[in-house]
């Protein structure tokens, strides 16, 4: 697709198209994918969350980009980076995250969309830290933030979790640009 504004070796990055929200809002409301998170979000939700990346990438050319294979040219989910400003000792800041479909799960593209993420950032975008938050009961996401190359800065009490007795606990990962 000629509309990517970066490639993995498997993945296509790109902003949010109208075909992403029924996709995406299927995503978000599956409970295995949300069970890190407070709740499932609505389709609603979903095309709010979209119109925020859209106009945060206009705005900053960053955003949680809709992911695609390319072999298949098959949407998956969002991987990518973007604003956090709720009230913590290291924001506001920017923070890389991923999404993906169950059926995108265990083949090694949150980790391979994410480095290109971070060279992204580094590379174009001349951006000087990024940071990773997931609650500590997530190993997957930590040990993908391991694997691409942040290192742990500390525990903290997220501010937006305080609410969800087994989510509120996270870790904060950080890396910056060499």
């Amino acid at each position: 697709m000629s509309n990517y504004i970066f490639t993995s070796q498997r993945l296509g990055f790109r902003n949010w198209e109208k075909s992403d929200f029924k996709k995406m809002a299927e995503i978000n409301s599956d409970k295995e994918v949300m069970k890190f998170f407070p709740k499932t979000l609505s389709e609603t939700d979903t095309v709010l969350f979209i119109k925020k990346m859209q106009q945060q990438f206009i705005e900053k050319r960053f955003c949680y980009f809709a992911v695609d294979t390319i072999k298949n040219n098959e949407f998956i989910g969002f991987i990518g980076l973007s604003e956090q400003n709720y009230d913590a000792d290291f924001t506001p800041c920017i923070d890389i995250g991923w999404r993906l479909h169950k059926k995108a799960w265990n083949k090694g593209f949150a980790t391979e969309g994410a480095k290109k993420c971070l060279e992204y950032a580094f590379t174009h975008l001349n951006l000087n830290e990024i940071y990773a938050i997931a609650p500590k009961i997530n190993i997957v996401s930590e040990n993908v933030m391991k694997k691409i190359g942040l290192k742990k800065v500390k525990n903290f009490m997220h501010p937006l979790l305080l609410e969800s007795e087994n989510l509120k606990d996270c870790v904060l990962y950080k890396i910056e640009n060499h």
